[in-house]
């Protein structure tokens, strides 16, 4: 392995293969410190590996406390390190855990049909929080399928959506 990060090019499905499997070796790893049981699930969508983490049939609530956004959040990064370190390569992987990326797509379809709520009201405009660049993409799909339109704005941390009418 290099120093150097390679530039983000288009990675292609056995590049994307190979992080899915060195996330999952890393997340397996971190389970077993925690005397955790989960089962591992690889796939590639839209040009990202993804990596889920499912509690076992016989525990149900065996993951509850790794599903929480943010836990979930620090999980994919520290993942997206390992790749990176293994592969010299910036990783865009997705993580799901106990199904967390499931639920927060409901909080943002929620999040994004009051904004439109607001929109119906009178606004010339809805602003939602800050998220990060998945969670806003994910915001602009919900906004297209419902006929508004949305764009990003701000920097880093501070990126947010606005939404207005198409």
């Amino acid at each position: 392995m290099t120093d150097d990060v390679q530039p983000d090019a288009e990675a292609s499905v056995s590049e994307l293969e190979r992080e899915g499997d060195v996330a999952a070796d890393y997340i397996e790893g971190l389970l077993d410190i925690a005397d955790l049981d989960g089962d591992i699930d690889l796939d590639v969508r839209g040009g990202r590996a993804y990596v889920s983490v499912e509690a076992p049939e016989e525990a149900p609530d065996a993951l509850a406390r790794l599903s929480d956004p943010e836990t979930v959040r620090a999980l994919q990064e520290l993942s997206r390190l390992a790749v990176q370190a293994s592969t010299g390569r910036f990783s865009r992987l997705i993580l799901d855990v106990g199904g967390s990326r499931d639920a927060r797509q409901s909080q943002l379809e929620q999040l994004v049909l009051r904004a439109i709520a607001r929109l119906d009201e009178g606004a010339s405009q809805a602003s939602l929080p800050a998220m990060s660049s998945y969670e806003r993409k994910l915001v602009h799909d919900i906004v297209a399928d419902r006929g508004f339109v949305s764009e990003s704005y701000g920097e880093g941390a501070d990126r947010h959506t606005v939404i207005r009418r198409a």
